[in-house]
């Protein structure tokens, strides 16, 4: 399917992906999992979560293959691949033609938002993702977001919106403070209300410009300056929005990520309410308060360790993190 591996795609903590060609001629992506711990729950886990999807913004599985330890997972072709190459470009090389426009982020932004919807009111089973991240919205011809990678999702009952786990799950900068704080609140749909309001930030620009790679702290995520800015009117994104139209945008999707991160999790809206809000009258929406500045101290002193420019995926085991189930 792939001619012995010969184009790699990309490269993450699960292992690689490939660009393959089924005997029809459709292209695919074939995603090979390295060796995972236990019995490999984690490729059971996608498979479990991602079978019971079918929607425009989330990748399609088309099939897998389990031989012995060999593992792989065979997906619809993306040929734009995933968000953060063309985040990189767009704060990187502004005059690329290959960057994004306002338009193309903002209709990112929104139909990111539906998928996380529709994984949480559509199926017949909930799935909490739990590493919503840049690297893991892929985008296709025409730039329309497909939420992928469900290695960490958590399956819940439609009645439940509150799941137990026993490890905190995620990427350092995207985790909800309540995965590794059980006295902040409990984990939910709302944990990846939280991932998304960073991705937010990511997208207009208003977080990896100013942030250090090699001091990932909580701080650095909640600056003054973001507020700053939308009370004195300036530009905000990587290049400062142009246009009326472009600075209304980065306005809109600033504000609706900082209410995305929100320390506590009752203080944030309902990825639906976050549709509402990304869709409706920018003059309705009002500044949210500054969360509280929060670090967690186990993901601050491995962050120097366990954190790159790719924002590798940590895993941490911790007996504490323990959450019953509502």
């Amino acid at each position: 399917m792939t001619k012995s591996f010969q184009v790699k795609l990309g490269q993450g903590g699960y292992g690689a992906v490939y660009k393959g060609e089924l005997l029809n001629g459709c292209p695919v992506a074939v995603k090979l999992l390295k060796s995972s711990k236990g019995n490999g729950e984690d490729f059971i886990n996608e498979v479990a979560s991602i079978s019971k999807t079918s929607h425009i913004n989330v990748v399609t599985l088309l099939g897998f293959c389990l031989e012995g330890q060999k593992k792989a997972l065979i997906y619809e072709f993306m040929s734009n691949g995933s968000l953060d190459k063309f985040i990189n470009q767009n704060r990187e090389d502004k005059t690329s033609s290959s960057s994004l426009t306002w338009e193309n982020l903002y209709e990112i932004a929104i139909g990111t938002a539906r998928g996380l919807e529709y994984l949480y009111r559509g199926c017949n089973t909930r799935i909490l993702h739990f590493d919503i991240k840049p690297h893991n919205i892929l985008l296709d011809e025409g730039f329309c977001p497909k939420i992928s990678d469900f290695g960490l999702a958590k399956l819940c009952p439609r009645k439940e919106s509150i799941v137990s786990i026993s490890e905190a799950r995620g990427t350092i900068g995207y985790l909800a403070p309540e995965v590794w704080n059980r006295n902040i609140g409990r984990v939910s749909h709302k944990s990846d209300v939280f991932s998304y309001g960073m991705l937010l930030l990511d997208m207009v620009g208003e977080r990896k410009d100013n942030m250090n790679v090699e001091d990932r702290t909580t701080e650095i995520y909640f600056p003054d300056w973001i507020y700053d800015k939308l009370e004195e009117g300036g530009k905000l994104g990587h290049d400062g929005a142009n246009t009326m139209e472009e600075n209304d945008i980065a306005r809109r999707m600033t504000i609706v990520g900082l209410w995305c991160i929100q320390t506590f999790p009752t203080q944030r809206p309902t990825i639906s309410r976050v549709i509402e809000m990304l869709e409706g009258s920018l003059d309705s929406l009002e500044t949210p308060p500054k969360p509280a500045v929060l670090s967690p101290p186990r993901l601050e002193q491995e962050s120097s360790a366990t954190c790159n420019a790719n924002s590798e995926d940590v895993d941490l085991e911790s007996s504490s993190l323990m959450l019953e189930t509502h």
